[in-house]
């Protein structure tokens, strides 16, 4: 049984989290590595280089998103590939524990079931462009 009262607020309460996050790796690749640097990254995993690119506007765009409540529930369905990626090519081959070196991937399918998560409850309370009704 939800609690209709405090259950929007919850919804609210991950998809900040997510949105925390997404800014974060996000000025990583940007700000640290640099664009440039993570296209380079991108090229030495054997992705094309302008991946990287469009993997920063996605994490960028779903982050403002996420932030703003603008179709949040989409939107994270949408970012799970990004993730699914990032495990595939860097974090899955170092085992499961994320204090691996190169990071494992407990940690990016963890954020993956938030995202999943937040697709499914709804977009919360304060949603500029709510997806379902709330």
């Amino acid at each position: 049984m939800f609690d209709q009262r405090t259950t929007p607020y919850a919804a609210l309460l991950l998809r900040l989290a997510l949105a925390v996050l997404f800014f974060a790796h996000f000025g990583l690749k940007f700000f640290v590595f640099t664009p440039a640097g993570t296209a380079k990254f991108f090229a030495s995993l054997g992705l094309p280089g302008w991946l990287a690119y469009i993997t920063m506007a996605v994490e960028l765009v779903g982050a403002i998103a996420l932030l703003l409540g603008i179709y949040a529930r989409v939107v994270a369905i949408v970012l799970v590939p990004v993730l699914l990626g990032a495990i595939v090519t860097v974090h899955g081959p170092a085992g499961f524990f994320f204090t691996n070196p190169n990071g494992g991937w407990e940690f990016p399918a963890f954020w993956i079931v938030g995202l999943l998560a937040l697709a499914l409850i709804g977009d919360g309370k304060y949603a500029l462009k709510p997806t379902t009704k709330a």
